[in-house]
């Protein structure tokens, strides 16, 4: 990068902390210092972001973080787009992939609080196909199908314990008889075809026994569109988007937003190979709710504020407190296998809420925390957690996808908490 260039970067990102209130700042703003964070050591993330920018590593980011309910950092690194030479922006928008998922389970609970549905109620009851399948096992290679105990439940969906998987994650039989991934199904299948393709394949685990990662979250999106007769997205835009102030969160970008679309790098930066990642520029045959939605650090920031203030941002109620609580609790009960580490390295030691990894205790996992994290990420490079504990809400937003993101995940997690002063 020439010098020059790299100079106007680094003025960018530094007005970008220039912190007087304006209609853009998704939370109150405060200085870092009052509320117990260190600008000096805050300042260690730019400076870490800027050196992997410049070799190459991320072509950008954006970090929020909000402490005590107050926004105390809020930058921009790098570039939007770097073949085009765009300068990253606080606004930039970006596909934030499985942290869709956890929108798509508050508007569920919401369902919960005005009794449209239960946690244990069948999946059947809105998609009867469902409620047929068997279970596979695999022996020599061949699959033998076995009846299952018991129907997926709404809360098994929630929890990732429906059997369901991502196809792409693995090799069996029974892998290769479910849609491949989130995004892969929106772009291959229409909603109706996504639900005949599931009828017709075979369960991973029996229900209820084993936490996989997969479908689950997308067969929630369409319940909710069954439930309220319209899509996901005008659904999650009128009772969450809409009234946290989320302006940028949608399934599509619209064409008047597209130069704020974070693009990633044409190749992986540790393999070479091209790398593909999800163009929310695009429409998709189903919004799903796996994994289809694009948002900005801004947006989600509030979104995540909303979860720690149980329920509430402002003068606007989302969900019960109780309601928050019994869904950023740990729902892996000890005869439940535990397999999040498989999906996410990063989220070893952790246990499973209602859409969200939850942190029940200091010591065990990987990263630094406190017990009652709640947080989950993007395969396209994003992430968020919130740590009620310190009172504290970290989002990290980049086009990075492949297993750079869960270097990232560490990088962040460590410069924000060593920034903690009080």
């Amino acid at each position: 990068m020439k010098r020059s260039s790299y100079k106007n970067l680094f003025l960018l990102s530094i007005f970008s902390l220039c912190f007087s209130a304006q209609a853009t700042d998704p939370l109150p703003i405060s200085r870092p210092e009052s509320v117990g964070l260190s600008p000096e050591q805050l300042a260690r993330i730019g400076t870490v972001l800027r050196a992997d920018i410049e070799r190459g590593r991320i072509p950008g980011a954006v970090v929020a973080i909000a402490r005590k309910g107050r926004l105390a950092y809020f930058e921009a690194f790098g570039y939007t787009d770097k073949e085009a030479g765009t300068p990253m922006t606080r606004d930039a928008i970006f596909a934030i992939a499985s942290m869709t998922k956890p929108m798509v389970g508050v508007a569920i609970m919401q369902m919960m609080e005005e009794t449209r549905l239960q946690m244990s109620d069948p999946v059947s009851r809105w998609f009867p196909e469902l409620g047929k399948l068997p279970v596979g096992v695999a022996k020599g290679g061949v699959m033998e199908s076995v009846p299952a105990r018991r129907q997926m439940t709404v809360q098994d969906l929630l929890r990732h314990t429906s059997g369901l998987t991502y196809g792409a994650r693995g090799s069996t039989p029974m892998h290769k008889s479910q849609p491949p991934s989130s995004g892969g199904s929106a772009v291959r299948y229409s909603s109706s075809e996504f639900i005949e393709a599931l009828s017709k394949s075979h369960l991973l685990y029996q229900p209820g026994t084993t936490w996989d990662y997969g479908l689950s979250i997308d067969v929630l999106g369409l319940i909710l569109e069954t439930e309220h007769n319209q899509k996901l997205g005008a659904i999650l835009n009128e009772r969450i988007w809409k009234p946290l102030g989320m302006v940028d969160t949608s399934f599509l970008v619209p064409p008047e937003k597209v130069k704020r679309y974070a693009r990633a790098l044409r190749n992986d930066p540790d393999t070479g190979k091209p790398q593909a990642s999800s163009d929310r520029t695009k429409p998709d045959k189903f919004e799903c709710g796996g994994g289809c939605a694009a948002s900005t650090a801004g947006d989600y920031i509030r979104f995540g504020q909303m979860l720690l203030n149980r329920g509430k941002l402002g003068d606007t109620r989302i969900l019960a407190s109780r309601t928050v609580d019994y869904m950023t609790a740990n729902h892996l009960t000890r005869d439940i296998a535990n397999y999040v580490a498989d999906a996410d390295p990063t989220k070893a030691g952790y246990e499973f809420g209602l859409t969200m990894a939850v942190r029940t205790s200091a010591g065990g996992p990987t990263m630094v925390g406190s017990p009652g994290v709640f947080t989950w990420s993007g395969a396209s490079g994003t992430d968020f957690w919130v740590d009620p504990k310190e009172q504290l809400v970290v989002v990290f937003m980049s086009a990075g996808p492949g297993a750079i993101r869960w270097h990232y995940r560490r990088l962040i997690n460590a410069l924000v908490y060593q920034s903690i002063v009080d």
